[in-house]
């Protein structure tokens, strides 16, 4: 792979939040084999800790600012943390979508490169989703997966209809906008 010798090479410093500068480098060298290794021991798989190591460092560099020394750990884990949820979230969706394929007939059964596609898709979604307050995600959930009314949603959340309809409309608009933003 060579990525270990890339980013050691890589003498990438990094403006931190309006103070000196702070090589990313010493970041990644203090602290990346203390990150995969808990990593490792809180998912129980080597390979998968290797990689939400490297996803870690990914999104330091996205953000563009590193972590004052003394909090570089407590950053590093908080940003793990929401790695290895991720990773769950999707094992989750990934097992659920292969668990619905095995009901089908083989024949009707996607390619394998579908498959992949239709989980990407299927994972984008339900960040999306998650991005919503717990009563819009609710109500759009019920009436698209459940085609439930706006009535039995108003009930089911205890709400006004006008609210169920506001609900719907936020979590339309915010799958609309998800749809143009993906688009090139």
């Amino acid at each position: 792979m060579g990525t270990g010798n890339q980013w050691q090479r890589a003498m990438v410093s990094i403006k931190q939040q309006g103070r000196r500068e702070a090589p990313f480098d010493a970041l990644y060298h203090n602290h990346h084999s203390w990150l995969r290794r808990w990593l490792s021991a809180k998912l129980g798989c080597s390979h998968t800790a290797a990689d939400l190591t490297h996803d870690t460092y990914l999104r330091i560099l996205a953000r563009g600012t590193t972590p004052e020394p003394e909090q570089s750990r407590r950053f590093l884990t908080q940003i793990a943390k929401g790695l290895v949820i991720d990773h769950y979230r999707r094992q989750r969706i990934e097992t659920a979508y292969l668990e619905a394929l095995s009901l089908l007939p083989e024949t009707m059964a996607p390619s394998p490169e579908e498959q992949a596609l239709t989980i990407e898709a299927l994972v984008e979604i339900d960040a999306l989703l998650h991005g919503l307050p717990n009563k819009p995600r609710r109500a759009f959930l019920m009436c698209r997966l459940d085609g439930r009314s706006y009535q039995e949603i108003a009930d089911a959340l205890e709400v006004s209809v006008s609210s169920v309809e506001k609900y719907i409309a936020k979590a339309l608009l915010v799958c609309h906008q998800a749809m143009h933003e993906s688009q090139p």
